[in-house]
C-alpha cells in the first residue's frame, strides 16, 4: 500500500517548491512472537518467547494483570528515556520496542538510543523492534490540532491494540507508561496499561528494582525548607543571549580543591579568559562537564586573591549555600596587585553531561534516613569524584548498601532541592576491596573492561598460537629483514612489544637505521568486530596491577608482539644517515623480521656500558646510541622541551599483590635512545601520510600554551631568582636549563614538573580540519607529528599504519572511511577522550596503591610547596611522587595570605610557608569516613615550620617505616 503526503516549502532563494513524500505500508511485517500463526515467520533473529515467564507476583492495573500471567511488555518513549537503567536489568525480557519509540529516542538522546539498540542486539533479552510506522494496520496520520507527542502516544496505543487483537493465544500485551492520561485512554480501548512503579513493585523477587526507578523531576527534595536556585532560562532565551553577546558558553570545570568553585573558558572583551563561578547559587545546579550559559557579573564583583580549600565533608544542609559565596572581604586582598578575575553566574544548562557515578551512601549515625515513601528511605549518595555534589536517592536497601560501592544515576535537579535527585543502579562490592575499588576507578573513567565478545574473538587467526609466518603467504610485497640483527628495548615485564630497532654501517660509510613496528593492520581489518572494538576502546589502559588491553591477548602479547627468536610481520622505516645523523633517504616498507634479543632498559644499558662486548646486537645498540645523542642535541637546539613528572611505579608482592616498594624509573641512555628513534619515525611517517592524504591524515599536535598559564610560575620563580621566559618553546627550554638554585639540587626538577602543568594537552586531529601552522607540536619543536610506533596499544597508530600502507601502494584498495575527513575528525575526538580517561584511570590506580602502601604507617618526609592557596597549600613529596593538601582551618589558626609573594604567614609563630619552600610533613592514611561514603585517603599533615593548631606532634603521631627510593622521571610531551 502506497501512502503519499505532499506539502510546499520555500527554498533559500525564495522559490516555492512542492514536495511529495511516499510512505510504503505493508501487511507482512512479523510481530516477533514464535507462537504467532498469522505472521510470516522470520526466525533469523531474536524473537519473543512462546511462553514468557511472568515475574509479576501481585495483581496490578485494577487486577487486569494477574500474577504469573504470561505477557509481552511495551514501554512508551518516556519509560525508555528515563528508566533505561531499569529496563537494562536482567528481569526485563520479552519486550516490544515500537519504531515510534525508537525514532523519538534517537531524536532525544543518541546515548540512550544506543543503549536501547544494544538491548535489541542481545539475543538472551528477547527484545523485539516492531516497525509500526510501516504496518498498514498500525500506521496513523496526525490529526488536526494534534501535537506530535499526542500523535505518537496514540500510535503506541494503536500498536498495542493491534498486538492485543492479534492471534497470540494466552499472552497479554501490557503497555508501560507513567503518563496517567495515556493509561486512561488505553483503558478505554480495553488495553492493560501500568505505571513503572506499579509494575516493578509487583516484581517481589527483585526488591532492588524499586530503587532503580528514576526520581520524577517534580520530586521536592527539600520539602519544608526554604531554599531555591535561580530559574534556568529557556533554550530560546539562552540562544538569543548568546547571539547578542549577553551570555557566554563553556564547559563547566569544578575545582578539585573547592567543590563550590567552578569556571569556564571563553572570550571576555575579545580575549580568551577564565570566568569563575563562585558559590552554590552562581553554579546554579551546574555539574562537572555540563555545557552552560554564563552571564558575566559586574566588574566590581570580580575576584582577586587565591583559591580556597573547601572539602565536601564540610558541607551542611543549611549553611553551605552561603559559606563560599563571594563576599567583599573575600574578593579583595589588601595590597594585592593581581589582576581581578572575571566572575559570572550560570543562567542555563545547554547540555547536561550526567553519567553513572560511583560512590557510597551515607547513613547518619542513629538515623534510618529521611522521609520514607512506600518503605523506601531517603539517603545521600556521595560520589567518589569530589567535584560532583552528593545525590539524594530513595532505597529499601539501606542496610545492604551501607559500606558498599554502588552506581547511582542522576535524574533531575529541581529548583527547590539543594542537591540533585537520582536512583540506584548497581551494587559493585565492599568498600576497600581491591577488586571492587579497581572496578570503580575503571567505571569512573569510562574505561571499557569487559572481556572480548565471541564475535570479536572470531576474527582472530584460526591457527591461534600456532600461527607462523609462511613465506608463500606473507612475503609477497614485503622486505625480508630476517637477516638483520634487530632487537627490542622495553621496560621489565613488557609482553606487548610494539617496536624493535637495528643499526649497521653501510659500505659507503653511512649508517642504516631501522625502526620496525608490529604490523597489527595485517590482523585487524577495517570495519570488522575486532576493529570496531579496538576503535571503541581507543587505547590500552595500564593500571598498577593489571592492563586493560585494546586488542585480544593472542594478538597483543603473541602474534603481533615482536618477541625474540620468532619471525614476525612488521612495518619498517629504514633511513640512510651520514655519521653526523643527517638523513640521506628513508624507505617505508612492510617487512618480516626475526628479533635477536628482547632486552629491558637495564640489560641494554649494561651492553652499552660494557666496552668488551662486540657481538652484533651490542655493537648495534652502541651505534644507535651514538646517533640518538646527535638527534637529541638537534631537537634540543630547535627548542624541544624536557619536562618532568612525579609518577611512581610500585613493586608488588608476588602472592598478595600488595605494594611492597614504590619507585620511579631512572632515565637511562637507553630510554633516550628508544625515544629518539620513535620520535624520528613518527615525524617522518607524519610527513609521508600528509603528502599523500592532505585532507584526512591522522596527526597529533601540541598547541602552544597561552602566556597566562605561566603567570603564577613566572612570579614564583622570580622569587627564587630564576627567570622563566615562555614566549617560545626555545626560550622556555633555555629558561628551564638555566633554572638552577645551587642550594637546592631538586629545584630544577620541581620547576620542570610545574612547567608540565602549564602545558596544553597534546591531541589527535584530522589534517583537513586545521591550517598547517596549527599542526605544530610545541613540546617536540616539530612542525608535524603523528603516532605510528605503538599500534598494539593505540588505535590511532593502527589508522596511521593503514594510511601509510595506502601511501606506499601496499594496500591497493582501502576503506572509504580512511579518506573521509568528517569521520576521521569524529574518530580523533573519540581517541582524545579515551586517551584522557586512560591517563586519569592510571593516576587513580596509582593513588589507590599509594593508599595501600602507606596504610598503617606514619612516615615523616621532606616536601616542597608547589601551590599556595588562601587557607592552605599543596605539597609534593619527591621521595614518593606524592602530592597532598594541607588545609588550615581559620578557627584553629590565624594566617595571613600574600597572593603576590605566594606566602602564608602564621601570626602566632611568625612561620612562613612560601612557594617552592621546604616543609616537613607526616604521611598517613585516613580510613574511609562518613560511614565509608568516601574512599580512604592519603593525609599529609604539617610537621614544620610550626603553625599553631595545624602542625602535628610527631612524637604523639609516631613516625617510622623506612622510606622507599624514588626519583622523578623526565618526560617529553608527546
Amino acid at each position: 500500500m502506497l501512502h503519499t503526503k505532499s506539502f510546499v516549502r520555500k527554498t533559500r532563494k525564495g522559490a516555492v517548491v512542492k514536495v511529495v513524500k511516499e510512505h510504503y505500508l505493508r501487511d507482512d511485517i512479523y510481530c516477533g512472537a514464535i507462537v504467532c500463526r498469522q505472521c510470516p515467520q522470520k526466525l533469523n533473529g531474536p524473537v519473543l518467547e512462546k511462553k514468557p515467564a511472568s515475574l509479576v507476583t501481585a495483581p496490578i492495573a485494577q487486577g487486569k494483570l494477574k500474577p504469573s500471567t504470561p505477557h509481552y511488555l511495551v514501554p512508551d518513549t518516556n519509560v525508555l528515556f528515563h528508566q533505561i537503567d531499569l529496563i537494562e536489568h536482567e528481569a526485563f525480557k520479552n519486550v516490544i520496542i515500537l519504531q515510534t519509540v525508537l525514532q523519538e529516542l534517537r531524536h532525544r538522546s543518541q546515548q540512550i538510543y544506543a543503549r536501547a539498540r544494544a538491548l535489541v542486539a542481545e539475543p538472551t533479552r528477547r527484545v523485539w523492534v516492531f516497525s509500526n510506522e510501516f504496518h498498514r494496520d498500525t500506521y496513523i496520520e496526525r490529526e488536526k490540532d494534534e501535537t506530535p507527542n499526542d500523535r505518537n502516544d496514540r500510535a503506541i496505543r494503536t500498536a498495542c491494540k493491534w498486538y492485543s487483537d492479534h492471534a497470540i493465544p494466552g499472552i497479554q500485551i501490557v503497555l508501560m507508561t507513567d503518563d496517567a492520561d495515556n493509561r486512561r485512554k488505553a483503558a478505554l480501548l480495553g488495553l492493560t496499561a501500568v505505571s513503572v512503579r506499579e509494575y516493578v513493585e509487583a516484581m517481589t523477587q527483585y526488591p532492588e528494582l524499586v530503587d532503580m526507578i528514576a526520581a520524577p523531576e517534580e520530586d521536592d527534595g527539600d520539602s519544608g525548607k526554604k531554599f531555591s536556585y535561580p530559574e534556568h532560562l529557556t533554550a530560546t532565551q539562552i540562544s538569543a543571549g548568546l547571539k547578542s553577546g549577553a551570555f557566554s558558553q563553556g564547559t563547566l570545570n569544578i575545582s578539585t580543591h573547592n567543590f563550590l568553585e567552578g569556571s569556564i573558558y571563553t572570550k571576555v572583551d575579545g580575549v580568551e579568559k577564565q570566568i569563575l563561578l563562585l558559590g552554590r547559587l552562581n553554579l546554579n545546579r551546574g555539574v562537572q562537564g555540563d555545557v552552560v550559559a554564563v552571564e558575566l557579573l559586574p566588574q566590581s564583583e570580580w575576584k582577586t586573591g587565591a583559591e580556597e580549600i573547601v572539602e565536601p565533608e564540610d558541607d551542611s544542609d543549611d549553611a553551605m549555600e552561603v559559606a563560599s559565596e563571594p563576599k567583599p572581604n573575600q574578593m579583595e586582598v589588601d595590597g594585592s596587585v593581581q589582576e581581578a578575575k572575571p566572575t559570572g553566574r550560570v543562567v542555563g544548562i545547554i547540555k547536561r553531561n550526567w553519567r553513572p557515578y560511583c560512590g557510597t551512601i551515607e547513613v547518619p549515625a542513629g538515623s534510618k534516613g529521611g522521609a520514607t515513601q512506600r518503605g523506601q528511605q531517603q539517603v545521600f549518595f556521595w560520589p567518589l569524584d569530589k567535584r560532583t555534589p552528593k545525590i539524594r536517592i530513595r532505597t529499601r536497601q539501606v542496610d545492604l548498601l551501607a559500606g558498599r560501592r554502588i552506581i547511582v544515576a542522576m535524574d533531575s535537579w529541581p529548583r527547590n532541592s539543594r542537591f540533585p535527585l537520582g536512583h540506584f543502579v548497581k551494587n559493585l562490592g565492599d568498600v576497600g576491596d581491591r577488586k571492587t575499588e579497581t572496578d570503580v576507578l575503571l567505571l569512573e573513567h569510562d574505561v571499557p573492561f569487559s572481556p572480548f565478545s565471541k564475535q570479536v574473538l572470531s576474527f582472530l587467526p584460526p591457527e591461534g598460537e600456532s600461527w607462523v609466518v609462511v613465506d608463500e603467504l606473507h612475503l609477497p610485497g614485503r622486505t625480508d629483514y630476517r637477516h638483520l640483527d634487530v632487537c627490542s628495548i622495553d621496560p621489565p615485564g613488557c609482553t606487548d612489544i610494539d617496536d624493535a630497532l637495528h643499526a649497521r654501517i653501510l659500505p659507503n660509510g653511512n649508517y642504516e637505521v631501522g625502526v620496525h613496528i608490529a604490523d597489527v593492520s595485517h590482523f585487524v581489518k577495517p570495519g570488522n568486530a575486532m576493529d570496531n572494538e579496538a576503535a571503541a576502546r581507543g587505547t590500552t589502559v595500564y593500571l598498577v596491577d593489571r592492563r586493560i588491553d585494546m586488542l585480544p591477548t593472542l594478538l597483543g602479547t603473541n602474534l603481533c608482539s615482536l618477541r625474540s627468536h620468532v619471525e614476525r610481520l612488521s612495518f619498517s622505516c629504514v633511513w640512510e644517515m651520514t655519521p653526523s645523523a643527517e638523513v640521506v633517504n628513508v624507505k617505508y616498507t612492510k617487512s618480516i623480521i626475526k628479533s635477536r634479543a628482547s632486552l629491558t632498559y637495564d640489560e641494554a644499558q649494561a651492553r652499552l656500558d660494557d666496552p668488551t662486548l662486540t657481538d652484533p646486537v651490542s655493537v648495534g645498540i652502541k651505534l644507535l646510541n651514538k646517533i640518538a645523542k646527535q638527534l637529541r642535541a638537534r631537537r634540543m637546539e630547535a627548542g624541544a622541551l624536557v619536562l618532568a613528572s612525579p609518577e611512581v611505579r610500585f613493586n608488588l608482592d608476588n602472592d598478595a599483590q600488595d605494594p611492597v616498594d614504590v619507585e620511579l624509573k631512572e632515565m637511562k641512555d637507553t630510554n633516550a635512545l628508544v625515544e629518539e628513534f620513535m620520535l624520528l619515525a613518527n615525524i617522518y611517517v607524519a610527513k609521508k601520510i600528509y603528502s599523500v592524504f592532505p585532507d584526512s591524515s591522522m596527526l597529533r599536535r601540541h598547541p602552544k600554551p597561552p602566556q597566562t598559564n605561566f603567570e603564577s610560575l613566572i612570579r614564583a620563580a622570580r622569587g627564587m631568582g630564576v627567570e622563566i621566559d615562555p614566549s617560545s618553546n626555545k626560550t622556555l627550554s633555555t629558561s628551564l636549563d638555566n633554572a638552577v638554585v645551587e642550594s637546592e639540587p631538586y629545584f630544577n626538577k620541581l620547576i620542570r614538573i610545574m612547567t608540565t602543568r602549564c602545558m596544553m594537552q597534546a591531541v589527535y586531529f584530522c589534517s583537513g580540519t586545521l591550517s598547517e601552522e596549527d599542526f605544530w607540536h610545541y613540546g617536540l619543536a616539530s612542525p608535524i607529528y603523528t603516532h605510528f610506533t605503538s599500534p598494539i596499544r593505540r588505535y590511532a597508530d593502527l589508522v596511521v599504519h593503514r594510511l601509510l600502507a595506502a601511501c606506499i601502494g601496499y594496500d591497493k584498495t582501502y576503506s572509504a572511511d580512511l579518506v573521509d575527513k568528517v569521520k576521521v575528525a569524529e574518530l580523533t575526538d573519540v581517541l582524545n577522550y579515551r586517551n584522557r580517561m586512560a591517563q586519569q584511570a592510571a593516576r587513580s590506580s596509582v593513588e589507590l596503591y599509594t593508599n595501600l602502601f602507606f596504610k598503617g604507617k606514619n612516615v615523616q618526609e621532606e616536601a616542597f610547596v608547589i601551590r599556595v592557596l588562601k587557607n592552605g597549600f599543596v605539597v609534593l613529596i619527591p621521595r614518593y611522587g606524592v602530592e597532598g593538601v594541607v588545609q588550615i582551618r581559620q578557627d584553629v589558626a590565624t594566617v595571613e595570605h600574600d597572593p603576590d609573594r605566594d606566602t602564608l604567614t602564621c601570626t602566632a609563630t611568625g612561620s612562613v610557608v612560601r612557594l617552592f619552600g621546604k616543609v616537613r610533613v607526616l604521611i598517613h592514611v585516613e580510613e574511609a569516613g562518613h560511614a565509608a561514603a568516601q574512599r580512604a585517603k592519603l593525609v599529609v599533615s604539617l610537621v614544620s615550620p610550626p603553625i599553631e593548631g595545624v602542625s602535628v606532634d610527631v612524637d604523639e603521631a609516631g613516625a617510622g617505616d623506612a622510606p622507599a627510593r624514588v626519583e622523578v622521571t623526565q618526560e617529553v610531551v608527546g
